[in-house]
């Protein structure tokens, strides 16, 4: 893909991405991101995308889904943020956009090109890592930025020796 990465030129900043979502496992890629961007000065951007797949179909009521959608998403954002800032001290940026999960990942690594980390964590349940992480794992040899995939079991503290 040789997108050009421009974090550590002037006037830019490495930035780690972490995919915003209600699951645990959630939780241990943005604690991660989290304090590593507070370690080397970076900035922590969270990104919710709403399935855009669920409101098709529904005609005359696509627009209140979305708008529904949307402040959950604006919800689930806040207390994310909310966790953020109790734990690092980082401002992170927030960004929602709908559509497929991989696909608006890319579309947003395109765009920012000062991304160069995403950050994933693994589920611990038997059913697997996650789709996410499933899906992103396939593409890893040709991803443009590296992944950091966060294993779904470790503590706060152990992510924090880690970080």
């Amino acid at each position: 893909m040789g997108l050009t990465r421009r974090s550590l030129e002037a006037g830019h900043r490495r930035k780690f991405l972490v995919v915003v979502d209600d699951t645990a496992e959630c939780d241990r890629a943005v604690v991660f991101a989290a304090r590593r961007a507070e370690h080397t000065d970076g900035v922590l951007v969270l990104l919710h995308v709403i399935d855009d797949s669920d409101f098709r179909g529904f005609i005359g009521v696509e627009q209140v889904m979305r708008a529904e959608a949307r402040e959950e998403a604006e919800r689930l954002l806040d207390v994310v943020v909310a966790r953020v800032k109790s734990i690092a001290a980082t401002e992170p940026e927030t960004v929602v956009r709908e559509g497929a999960h991989a696909v608006e990942v890319m579309k947003l690594i395109e765009e920012d090109e000062d991304i160069a980390v995403l950050v994933l964590a693994a589920g611990t349940g038997s059913e697997g890592p996650g789709p996410l992480v499933t899906s992103i794992g396939r593409a890893s040899g040709s991803f443009p930025v590296p992944v950091t995939i966060v294993p779904g079991h470790l503590s706060d503290e152990e992510i924090a020796a880690i970080a």
